[in-house]
């Protein structure tokens, strides 16, 4: 879910195409759009109304308050519009700290009116409700609207009467305005929710003799609608925020992101800067533009962007390519840096997409050099070792700095390091080197912490104790609030755990790895049964699919239909879905008509705002507690998890989440809880429940949904909050402190700090992260928590230490008491992931060498399919790579497609097509048809080739005469192969031998076995007319002068292939497009099914019947 601006032009294009009401006028969609290349002169030609009306003349670039700032001509003729023009285009402006080049102009026919004919209307959206301002005085001295303006809330289904709209917001405007009006604003709101508008606003609104105008309008789209609303949003553009340039780099980003399931975002800040990101995750991206900003760094960073959602090697190559072409364009005396940085993955495999990034740093090696760059990593997640070592490796020959850090080091340790704010560690602290030291049973880190410094004033400070539980009750402190969403969550909790170690999921779409990495977990936590109960997937038949519980095997059902899941699995109350954006409403809302149901997860990024509004309302009416949209889900340690959260077993082991710990977090973001159970581990004795409750602007649980669990909940001492820039609920935790509601220690922190510091708008990775206004803000957020009484690190770099600082005072009082650790039962490696990270080792059941169809794009004997068609190698060059792994020279492959042309057919009464069609009378398929004549090539049908080609080569390898060879062929009494025809004659010749020897000899650099087949067939047509050498003949000599003669090849390899029967293959492949011809032609001609006349059958039956 992402609220983009869009231009003026696009929003009233949008409305007045979709707007039924009455009294609109229609000259609103009188508009011409002027850009730096528009001919001015010739634009009256397409805009006839130009020259004969007043207009108005305004800047299109998403600009606030234009006429305060004097940006609009009004009430003047085109010429007047033309100087006006002239004068702005191109120039550079300042708004407030914001500077910015004019260059997008919207003309207008001007609308004369009075003041008091000027009006004020907004809509917005909000969590419960959508709301519709109107103010009975417009234009650009309204002031504060919000104090002023008559308002209406909406709730979600509920319907806009022109009733309504007359009581609540139009009851200072005259009678006849009214009328005009209460239709207008009922059918403008219906355009807004039915086309997913977010946000609209029209200053001013002028209604003048009977008419309404539409004169400025700021509207936002919900981009992800676009799905949904495509037909009726047209051609719509998002154009950047005014003083950021649109570059194609970012265009070819977000084409490859609308192209990828995974996520790729590029905003460029400053073409010129230092600092470079290159950052895996949402939630990360944001929290290492942070610390860049918090650190100093604000003017000098270059871009914004993400990749996450587990892109292929080829997208993040690309991704990573383009960046790289930006950062190397221009040299600087103090060189830039590279931070390619993350959190911890859940289900990325980390070497994978390191694998595209190293060879986009391969392929740029000279430039990195020369442009001075020093590279910094850090990463965690699925194989990230491997990633690492790779990364590693690729530094040793980089030629520029690269220094590598795993989980072992904080997050954002490295923007430090690349800033030259702390020094760079000669060697990275010591870690866990490999998956296997988990999974294998090797030597476990789990009881000694933790990696960490021991100094207690260190960054890193280390936990009283390893292993800890509470048996100490706390009273609870039942604050009253009259916030909605205390109220709300306080009823969410009810005494109902939302997760316990019998909990049962329905999963809801056929995603193996995730059901695998459950099952793992259960296993690991001692569970005495499997948590996930069915899978639903209503695109293939009910079955049942196999899946790993430790040691054994075990099927766990998949349903058509969710009806038949539900009834089946009573005991389930969880769903996790991984329906696409697409479908996931429709689905949830059929999950939700189930009573069993208590809990959905909602995976899928992207559903449109409207749909999450409406889902998060049934939800509520129906006590169901929805996790998501866009997140990864949550985890209970010791109990359960949702989906792919928390990663693989490494992670799941390394940060202890397979038992309960004391500490509970919520964030938005999933990538980042995962980090946070990292950060959690290494300072605390771990967690005892983490939910992400997602990054859309409105998730189907709150912040204090989970929150106020936590706070019910003995097992959780203190809760860990991170937040984001954007919406305000970080306030709600404010108002529970306050209150007494909320009496646990709270650590908090909202990251998007930065976004104070640029000076136009960004928009983070997730769609939630966009301040509206000031309230919103990540600095505004941490201050009124700080205020609050809540603990708040001055930044994310130090919000390990907050924790740890916390926690440990808990240990000290009692609270929290230490309790022994207890290791996990082992839990066996999957086979193909031991075989990912190279522990073991296992002969293949096939080799292939001459395609590959794994990478981003296919291979044909190493070269990408694209490269074949741009050289245009046609279906020779692909012979030739196919058959041989050869790049073959032009005129071989115009000699294997005359081949193939020539074999094709040779008439229905050979065996192999009579075959054929008789098969095909018989009603058989195409490929049974094609088998039956394929069956009657050999010796006697078409195997002539390889058989002319063994021949003719021995006998001149020997130094045969053609007279000798002829001698010794008779005293054998062997036929020579590719000598005779049945028809053709030396008189009679066979063109297609006579066009074959015509190019041969033209383009063949020398045909030394042709020429000795020709002098034999002097001998044999001396003897009978027919004893011609026949096209098997020609083109198996020819064959082999061609292996032997074009330079690609051996005298061993142009041997082997004879031996091999590779010339054999020209004919069936030829001979094939023949019989599939006469498959067809049978079909077409409809012929019934075949029986051979008894007079072509001689019967030849014994005289007597013998015993």
């Amino acid at each position: 879910m992402s609220a983009k601006a869009i231009f003026e032009c696009t929003a009233k294009s949008i409305v007045c195409n979709n707007l039924n009401g009455e009294g609109l006028n229609c000259n609103t969609l009188k508009f011409a759009t002027v850009t730096n290349s528009t001919k001015l002169d010739s634009l009256p030609l397409e805009h006839p109304w130009l020259t004969t009306e007043k207009l108005i003349v305004k800047p299109d670039q998403l600009i606030k308050r234009r006429g305060k700032l004097g940006l609009i001509k009004i009430n003047t003729d085109f010429e007047g519009v033309k100087a006006w023009l002239k004068e702005h285009m191109l120039k550079e402006i300042s708004i407030g700290e914001t500077k910015g080049v004019l260059k997008n102009f919207i003309i207008e026919p001007f609308v004369a009116h009075k003041q008091e004919e000027e009006y004020y209307i907004c809509i917005h959206s909000s969590r419960d409700y959508d709301t519709i301002l109107f103010h009975h005085e417009g234009g650009v001295d309204i002031g504060n609207v919000d104090e002023k303006a008559n308002k209406i809330n909406i709730t979600i289904g509920e319907k806009v009467t022109p009733e309504l709209v007359a009581t609540k917001l139009l009851d200072k405007i005259s009678n006849e305005d009214q009328r005009l009006l209460q239709p207008f604003i009922v059918g403008l709101y219906d355009v807004y929710e039915r086309l997913n508008f977010t946000y609209f606003e029209i200053n001013p609104l002028v209604v003048t003799e009977g008419k309404i105008y539409i004169l400025d309008l700021a509207a936002k789209l919900d981009q992800c609608a676009e799905f949904v609303c495509a037909r009726e949003w047209g051609d719509v553009s998002f154009p950047p925020p005014f003083g950021r340039e649109a570059y194609p780099e970012e265009a070819y980003i977000a084409d490859l992101d609308a192209k990828s399931g995974a996520s790729l975002k590029l905003t460029i800040l400053n073409p010129k800067g230092r600092i470079w990101t290159m950052v895996a995750g949402g939630g990360a991206s944001v929290v290492y533009s942070d610390t860049i900003c918090d650190l100093g760094g604000a003017s000098e960073l270059a871009n914004y962007g993400e990749y996450s959602g587990a892109p292929s090697e080829q997208q993040t190559y690309d991704y990573a390519r383009t960046i790289l072409s930006l950062m190397t364009k221009e040299k600087r005396e103090d060189g830039k840096v590279l931070i390619i940085g993350g959190g911890i993955a859940n289900f990325t495999n980390v070497a994978a997409t390191f694998k595209g990034i190293v060879r986009a740093l391969k392929q740029f090696q000279s430039q990195l050099q020369e442009t001075g760059v020093s590279i910094f990593v850090r990463r965690g997640g699925p194989n990230y070792q491997e990633g690492l070592r790779v990364m590693r490796e690729v530094g040793q020959h980089l030629g520029v700095p690269v220094h590598v850090f795993g989980t072992e080091t904080h997050m954002t340790a490295i923007v430090g390091m690349a800033m030259g704010k702390t020094p760079v560690p000669e060697q990275p602290p010591n870690d866990p080197g490999h998956t296997a030291n988990f999974l294998l049973g090797a030597s476990n880190n789990t009881a000694q912490h933790h990696g960490l410094l021991q100094d207690e004033t260190s960054q890193n400070a280390t936990p009283r104790t390893s292993r800890t539980n509470s048996f100490v009750d706390k009273s609870k402190a039942n604050g009253d609030s009259s916030d909605i969403q205390l109220k709300r969550a306080a009823l969410k909790v009810a005494n109902r755990p939302m997760f316990s170690n019998k909990t049962r999921a329905i999963v809801w779409g056929l995603q193996s790895r995730a059901v695998q990495g459950m099952l793992d977990f259960d296993f690991v936590c001692s569970r005495k049964s499997p948590s996930v109960a069915a899978m639903v997937y209503p695109f293939v038949g009910d079955h049942k699919q196999k899946f790993y519980w430790g040691h054994k095997e075990i099927f766990i059902p998949v349903y058509k239909n969710m009806k038949d899941a539900m009834q089946r699995h009573t005991d389930a109350d969880v769903v996790i879905n991984f329906a696409s954006l697409r479908s996931a409403e429709e689905s949830t809302i059929e999950a939700m008509e189930y009573k069993q149901i208590k809990t959905i997860a909602i995976i899928a990024e992207g559903i449109p705002e409207t749909a999450t509004k409406k889902l998060i309302k049934l939800a509520h009416e129906k006590g169901v507690s929805i996790i998501g949209p866009a997140t990864v889900g949550g985890i209970k340690p010791g109990c359960f998890k949702i989906g792919n959260t928390g990663g693989m077993m490494d992670n799941i082991l390394s940060s202890k989440l397979y038992r309960p710990g004391s500490v509970a977090y919520v964030s938005r973001s999933g990538g980042m809880s995962n980090e946070l159970n990292n950060i959690i581990s290494r300072t605390t004795n771990g967690v005892c429940e983490g939910v992400a409750i997602g990054g859309d602007r409105y998730p189907g649980t709150t912040f204090m949904d989970h929150i106020m669990r936590y706070e019910k909940n003995e097992d959780v001492k203190m809760i860990v909050v991170l937040g984001e820039v954007g919406g305000t609920e970080e306030y709600n935790i404010c108002s529970a402190i306050k209150s007494g509601q909320l009496t646990k220690p709270v650590v908090a922190w909202c990251i998007g700090t930065c976004a104070t510091m640029f000076t136009s708008e960004v928009q983070f990775g997730h769609a939630g992260a966009c301040a509206n206004q000031a309230s919103e803000t990540a600095v505004a957020k941490n201050k009124a928590l700080a205020d609050a009484g809540a603990f708040v690190p001055t930044s994310f770099d130090e919000l390990n230490t907050k924790i740890c600082e916390v926690y440990n005072d808990l240990v000290d009082r009692g609270v929290i008491v230490p309790q022994e650790e207890a290791p996990p039962p082992t839990v066996p490696m999957d086979y193909n992931w031991a075989r990912e990270l190279g522990l073991i080792r296992k002969p293949a059941s096939f080799m292939s060498s001459i395609s590959d169809e794994r990478g981003q794009e296919l291979l044909y004997a190493g070269m990408p399919i694209s490269q074949v068609f741009k050289e245009e190698l046609g279906i020779g060059g692909v012979l030739g790579l196919l058959w041989f792994q050869k790049r073959m020279p032009s005129y071989a492959c115009k000699f294997f497609e005359l081949c193939l042309m020539m074999t094709a057919d040779h008439g229905p009464a050979v065996s192999g097509a009579h075959n054929t069609i008789v098969c095909a009378r018989a009603g058989k398929d195409l490929i049974s048809c094609l088998t039956s004549g394929l069956l009657t090539i050999g010796d006697r049908f078409g195997g002539a080739l390889d058989g002319a080609a063994k021949q003719f080569s021995e006998a001149y390898d020997k130094g045969l005469l053609p007279n000798e060879f002829v001698n010794e062929m008779r005293k054998k009494h062997q036929l020579i192969m590719g000598i005779g025809h049945r028809v053709k004659s030396i008189n009679n010749p066979d063109q297609r031998v006579v066009i074959l020897k015509e190019f041969v000899k033209s383009n063949f650099p020398n045909t030394p076995l042709l020429d000795y087949a020709l002098e034999v067939e002097k001998i044999t047509t001396a003897k009978k007319p027919n004893l011609i050498l026949n096209v098997d003949g020609f083109i198996g000599v020819a064959f082999v002068d061609l292996l032997r003669g074009c330079g690609s090849f051996t005298e061993e390899e142009a041997k082997e292939y004879v031996q091999i029967g590779a010339l054999n293959g020209v004919f069936v492949l030829g001979r094939s497009m023949g019989f599939i011809g006469h498959y067809l032609d049978q079909l077409r001609l409809k012929q019934g099914l075949y029986r051979h006349p008894w007079d072509d059958i001689s019967y030849v039956l014994p005289e007597t019947y013998s015993s």
